[in-house]
């Protein structure tokens, strides 16, 4: 194995091979591989993207969101096989000619951290080094567990730094069946904070330590990223819809003001326009702002297993539809003390004085995912 090819790792015991749900450690070749659609299913919908790919330049070719009945995905886990199914099969007729796709699992069930292995150790053993760790960081047995690991390596620079992602196998298999029931082919499962990496991080030598906070609906998703890669993962119940709902109740808004209220004015907004708008959004961007500081001095309090301080934050980096909140980057950058800007999420699909993507810049950062799931297997 050359010392800058990706090593990772799944370990399956079940009778149903997940031979398609997680990265192999000899993935198909990028020309080989058919087009597929990046899916990101959340609590409340399914929301899809897929590119064309023609002489290097890269297309939206579909993309969109179907609503997802309550209960049907609870905190990411399926608690309704049948009724995903159902919403599957709907998002396969609107994919016409693609019949793939990517997926990203949910990061609530997740264990993510990062470990040394020595480079160069046979995928068997490193795979006995990982169930090592588990009586320390996984409170479930190897044997009710998928997992995968990835070298974290810079610029093809050899490294014995691994990122361990670990999921429950009920939560992966559930998956795995809606998608086999939808007649969709299931290249591959990962989680959200690597999909969304994928289509943010600039792959830059130089990247600092970064803070990915996915602002959404429901929930705050929150990881730290090493050369593109989470090393570490959190989700705490602060998201925009309480925001919305108060906008609404309190200030007799619709739906649609509330969403251009905190999209064009939010943070910026002048006291006397809308008298409470303020002190409303205000709550749910100090509410954010003091998980992003405690996650950001928890991180930089951190130590390796080897006891060595852990390399601290750079940077913030924000997605997520709620993160479209007007002044929200300066806001958090504020109280963080960090640089915080909003993710570019068509960094690696083209520049803007080529083409301008059918979806806009609000709608684009809840598509972070899917962008990232779609990215997945697409040429360099």
């Amino acid at each position: 194995m050359r010392p800058s090819q990706q090593r990772s790792s799944a370990h399956t015991q079940t009778g149903r091979s997940l031979l398609h749900s997680l990265a192999r450690a000899f993935p198909t070749p990028p020309l080989l591989l058919p087009r597929a659609a990046g899916v990101d299913i959340s609590d409340s919908s399914v929301k899809w993207l897929a590119f064309s790919e023609r002489g290097g330049a890269r297309r939206v070719q579909t993309y969109g969101e179907i609503s997802l009945e309550s209960g049907i995905v609870v905190s990411g886990a399926v608690q309704d096989v049948k009724g995903l199914t159902a919403a599957l099969k709907e998002l396969k007729k609107e994919l016409g000619s693609v019949s793939c796709a990517h997926a990203a699992l949910p990061e609530e069930l997740a264990y993510v951290f990062s470990m040394h292995i020595p480079y160069g150790t046979s995928r068997e053993q490193a795979l006995k080094m990982i169930e090592f760790e588990f009586e320390d960081r996984v409170p479930i047995p190897p044997s009710a567990a998928v997992y995968d690991y990835n070298e974290l390596s810079q610029s093809g620079i050899v490294s014995d730094e691994v990122a361990v992602v670990v999921f429950p196998r009920d939560v992966a298999d559930a998956y795995v069946e809606a998608f086999e029931g939808a007649g969709i082919t299931l290249l591959s499962l990962e989680i959200e904070a690597r999909s969304i990496a994928r289509a943010v991080s600039t792959n830059a030598p130089d990247e600092p330590i970064t803070l990915l906070v996915d602002f959404g609906r429901a929930r705050t998703g929150f990881a730290v990223l090493k050369y593109g890669l989470p090393i570490f993962t959190s989700t705490v119940a602060v998201g925009g819809e309480g925001m919305t709902q108060a906008l609404i109740q309190r200030l007799s808004m619709t739906p649609e003001e509330a969403e251009i209220f905190k999209n064009e004015q939010g943070l910026l907004s002048d006291k006397g326009a809308k008298p409470g708008g303020l002190e409303i959004v205000s709550g749910t961007a100090s509410a954010l702002s003091d998980e992003i500081l405690r996650h950001y001095r928890y991180w930089d309090t951190r130590r390796n297993e080897h006891g060595e301080r852990m390399t601290p934050v750079g940077r913030v980096l924000l997605v997520g539809g709620s993160s479209n909140l007007k002044g929200l980057p300066d806001y958090v950058s504020g109280r963080v003390q960090a640089p915080t800007e909003r993710g570019d999420v068509w960094r690696h699909v083209a520049s803007f004085d080529e083409y301008i993507p059918p979806v806009d810049r609000q709608h684009s950062l809840q598509y972070a995912t899917a962008i990232g799931l779609a990215l997945r297997g697409l040429s360099a």
